[in-house]
């Protein structure tokens, strides 16, 4: 089955995206393979469209964005955005948000991904405080009035290493905030919450979709041991969808059931100590979690 007979058959938009690859916004995460090889293979394997990867990876503006996935036939579904929003001045993320809008928006994106970081430098998730979670909901639906103007979707990431990380995060901010959500199964399970039953809780705020998977066990050794989010990467965290214990095919199932009809990006996550011989590495990984996603939605359906 095709890259696009999966997304039809699932009702969605299927694609990939740089973090598939190693290609991260987490400071020293490892080595970035260059955009040519990335956007080479991801559209080999039939996907038509990414997300952006970290500021001025692909390109320096929008229109640069553009020719470079023109090349290759890709669009653009959006990116991810780390920014910090949790304290008492916001200016700096406002403008770095905006700057980051403009350029997703003038490369034809649709969806603005945000991650509540805790600093620029991704220091470890702190506790927040009444006070300051509602400043962060403020912010969140600030942000939202933001990247609408810019003719984007707000969706925000519950995240490892983030301050929305557990599942009391996402409640909180959930009910502080009118934001949209990325739904992404593998983090949430990182977090301590069953995917299957967020999406019963909050199915309807859903707006995009990462799919992924991970290992509970290394899920649980990140929490206990206090793993930086790459070293637990590093450690096997993230694995080929299927294969871990975020109950993938059983999302799948509701998102479908639900008629979701967004973006879902396929991810896993990977961080890479040297670059891989052509057509080896994560290449590999992303056209087998395709031919998973191909499995489930040609058993269930719609």
């Amino acid at each position: 089955m095709s890259v696009d007979a999966v997304g039809a058959r699932g009702g969605w938009r299927l694609a990939g995206a740089p973090i598939s690859w190693g290609v991260c916004e987490v400071p020293g995460w490892g080595i970035q393979l260059a955009p040519a090889r990335v956007l080479d293979e991801l559209a080999q394997l039939g996907l038509r469209a990414t997300e952006l990867g970290p500021p001025g990876w692909l390109a320096d503006d929008a229109a640069g964005v553009r020719a470079a996935l023109a090349q290759r036939g890709l669009a653009l579904v959006g990116g991810f955005v780390p920014l910090v929003l949790h304290t008492p001045d916001a200016q700096a993320a406002f403008a770095e948000a905006e700057q980051a809008a403009a350029t997703l928006a003038g490369a034809g994106g649709d969806v603005f991904v945000v991650a509540a970081i805790v600093d620029a430098a991704w220091s470890p998730r702190v506790e927040l405080d009444a006070a300051q979670w509602d400043l962060l909901g403020a912010r969140l639906d600030a942000l939202e009035e933001r990247v609408r103007a810019h003719g984007l979707t707000l969706a925000l990431h519950p995240h490892a290493g983030t301050l929305v990380e557990q599942a009391a995060d996402v409640e909180a901010v959930l009910a502080r905030s009118q934001v949209g959500v990325c739904f992404d199964p593998g983090h949430l399970v990182i977090g301590g919450c069953d995917p299957v039953a967020f999406l019963e809780r909050h199915g309807e705020r859903v707006v995009h979709v990462h799919l992924k998977d991970v290992d509970a066990a290394v899920a649980r050794r990140y929490h206990a041991e206090r793993l930086s989010l790459l070293d637990a990467t590093r450690a096997g965290l993230f694995v080929r969808l299927g294969e871990g214990d975020a109950r993938i095919a059983e999302a799948v199932a509701r998102l479908a059931a639900a008629r979701y009809d967004g973006w879902v990006v396929l991810e896993q996550d990977t961080a890479l100590h040297a670059e891989p011989p052509a057509g080896a590495g994560p290449v590999a990984d992303v056209a087998a979690c395709i031919d998973f996603l191909a499995r489930i939605t040609d058993q269930g359906g719609r």
